[in-house]
This record gives structure tokens, C-alpha cells and sequence, in this order.
């Protein structure tokens, strides 16, 4: 049972919720008994938003009478560690890919988003409850939980990109009122998935195979438990002949370093700390740590755009708006658009006062 506890403990390396039937074999690589084969469980069919939202604006906070908001959370970001800055880009994609973007993954309690095995190893939560007591002195029931999610998002991948990363937010989220740990296991793709898996997954939240790839460069930064890649059930350093397998040096080192499931290691071990397209060359170099990685050589068109992207800029590129890397400007574009994703309005949602708990009445 512990190897599976480790692997779903980093499940939440990807995103997703899928638009086909999960097989059997996914549910029981979870844990879960077989679902049914006569009553397979339907998710929704992909449904892209439009970009961005009209309900949705760049500077929504000015015309609140808090144009300070993004400044407000973005002090807090600065504030952070590096480890804690790739938990807010993963507390972003976790949000947005079960239930939309509400903040659902912040509500606290029995069964919640938060307990589920895939979102245990999440970081990030007190940098957004700080800046939310801070917003609430400043501008009360103002800022949502969930925009605060989007805009430390953002502000985490301008600083370990070292400003390479960094766009407008459209805001105007509100908080949602509902948060099931099971929708968890529904909605993030495994890292054993393959194309197909994690292609689909994307698609039904209307995300396309190119954002797919593009956000898959947010392992450029953070840690994974040797669980997630090397268990009962999908072990990653082993021998393997696969196009998938992993280079065998990189395993080696594994090999010795992962003496638990528990034990940490760093996602990108050429650039640990920075969000960067190093990522790319790993792919192309078989130095990836998931299966789900990995895959992106699986076709003609995810191998150019991963061909693509691990170039290095031209030199004078930070001066002269050419040769630069596409890479960090797609990744700006994907975050706004998965950011659209299921936002709520005030017909169904709610600015909440606390960000891990649901409103005990308007305030």
C-alpha cells in the first residue's frame, strides 16, 4: 500500500479531467476497486472557453476600489521560497482542473479537495491565506480566493523564470462552494498516463494537445517523491528497452538516491530552481522523471514542438525581440486560458471571507 500512497501523493504533477471512460487499469493503479464495465463513468466532453472570458478583466480590482490587490499578493510572493513558488504554480493547475477555477483546492475538511492523495503534497496554501488577510484588511470581501490563486500563479512563474514569464490576469473569479476529494482522482491524469491519456485529459478542459505540452514544462521546477516514478506499479528505473524509458544514467542515480518512496528529488536535475525550457532538452535526452513526460516523443507533431522549445534563445534575444525561445510566451498564453476554465459568477459562487472555508453568511 505505501508505494501506491507515494505515487498518488505527487499525482498532481499534471492536470486534467478526462473527456473519455478511464480503463480499468488506471482505477486500479489508484487503488480504487474496477468500476463497472456497464456503468463506466462519463466526464465531460472538452468545451474551450472563450479567451479570455468576457466575464472576465485585466484590472477587474481597479474598478473595486482595491487597484492594489495584485500588489498585495504579489508582496507575498516575493516573500516565498523557491520550493513554495513551483507550489503555487501547482496549486493554480490543481484548482483550475477539478471544479474550475475557484478555489475549491482551499477549502479545508473531511473529504475535500485538500485530503485527497493526489493533492497531499501540495505547498502554497499559506502564502495564499496570508495575502487574503491582508487583501481583507484592505479592501473587505473584495478579492476572491480564487483570483489570488490566479494572480500568485502568475507572480511564481515570473520570478523563477527570472521575469520571462509574465502577462496579464483577467480577473473577476468567484469562490466556489463545493470540494470533493474523489473529483481529484476524475480530473488529474497520472504520470504513467500516455499520450492519448493525458491528450484527452487536457482536451476536456479545452486545452489543446499544444497547451498540453506547453504546460508540461512546469516540471522544469519542483520535487517529486521516488514514489511517483518508481513503485509496484510503474517503475520508472528499471531496465527497459521502451521509447519511453528513461536514460540510463539518470536512472542509475536514482537508483542510489531513492532509498524510500518518500525521499524527494528535484524534477529538472540540470535547473532545479528555475522555470526555464530546460525541460525540452530533458525530454529530448530521456531525463524525465514520468512516463507522461516522456511521451511527448511519442508523435511527429508533440517531438517538433518539444524540438522546438529546448532551442536555446539567440544570444542578443533579452535585448532584440528575436531569437527568443517561444516556449516562455506559450506558457503565458496556456496559464490564461486554463485560467478561464469553469469560472464561477455570484449566481453560484461566493467571495469568501477565509479561503478554507465557505461563507456562514454574506458579508
Amino acid at each position: 500500500m505505501a508505494p501506491k500512497l507515494a505515487v498518488l501523493a505527487v499525482l498532481a504533477s499534471l492536470l486534467g479531467a478526462v473527456s473519455c471512460e478511464f480503463s480499468i487499469s488506471i482505477y486500479a493503479g489508484y487503488g480504487f476497486p474496477a468500476p463497472n464495465p456497464n456503468l463506466p463513468f462519463k466526464l465531460p466532453t472538452a468545451s474551450p472557453p472563450k479567451n479570455p472570458r468576457p466575464d472576465l478583466k485585466v484590472d477587474y480590482y481597479a474598478a473595486k476600489k482595491c487597484p492594489q490587490a495584485e500588489e498585495i499578493v504579489k508582496r507575498f510572493v516575493e516573500q516565498a521560497t523557491p520550493g513554495e513558488k513551483a507550489g503555487l504554480i501547482r496549486l493554480f493547475f490543481h484548482d483550475c482542473f477539478v471544479e474550475g477555477c475557484d478555489a475549491s483546492v482551499l477549502l479545508a475538511g473531511p473529504e475535500t479537495e485538500m485530503t485527497a492523495i493526489p493533492n497531499l503534497s501540495l505547498r502554497g496554501f499559506n502564502i495564499i491565506e496570508k495575502a487574503k488577510a491582508a487583501l481583507e484588511e484592505e479592501c473587505k470581501g473584495v478579492v476572491s480566493c480564487a483570483d489570488i490563486v490566479a494572480f500568485a500563479g502568475r507572480d511564481a512563474s515570473c520570478s523563477l523564470s527570472g521575469g520571462k514569464i509574465n502577462y496579464d490576469v483577467p480577473a473577476g473569479r468567484y469562490d466556489g462552494k463545493v470540494s470533493r476529494a474523489n473529483d481529484t482522482f476524475l480530473n488529474l491524469p497520472p504520470p504513467f498516463g500516455d499520450l492519448k491519456l493525458i491528450t484527452d485529459m487536457f482536451a476536456a478542459k479545452g486545452l489543446d494537445q499544444t497547451d498540453m505540452l506547453v504546460l508540461s514544462g512546469a516540471h522544469s521546477i519542483g520535487r517529486s517523491a521516488c514514489g511517483s516514478f518508481a513503485n509496484s506499479f510503474s517503475n520508472r528505473l528499471l531496465p527497459d528497452n521502451s521509447s519511453t524509458a528513461m536514460n540510463r544514467t539518470l536512472a542509475d542515480q536514482l537508483n542510489t538516491t531513492c532509498t524510500a518512496n518518500s525521499v524527494n528529488v528535484p524534477q529538472d536535475y540540470k535547473t532545479p530552481y528555475a522555470l526555464d525550457h530546460q525541460y525540452y532538452k530533458n525530454v529530448k535526452e530521456h531525463n524525465v522523471l514520468f512516463t507522461s513526460d516522456a511521451v511527448l516523443l511519442e508523435s511527429t507533431e508533440t517531438t517538433a514542438m518539444v524540438d522546438s522549445f529546448a532551442r536555446d534563445p539567440f544570444f542578443l534575444s533579452d535585448i532584440l525581440p528575436i531569437g527568443r525561445n517561444p516556449w516562455y510566451d506559450a506558457f503565458a498564453k496556456a496559464m490564461v486560458k486554463m485560467g478561464n476554465w469553469e469560472v464561477k459568477n455570484s449566481t453560484v459562487g461566493e467571495i469568501r471571507e477565509f479561503c478554507g472555508k465557505v461563507n456562514d453568511k454574506t458579508y
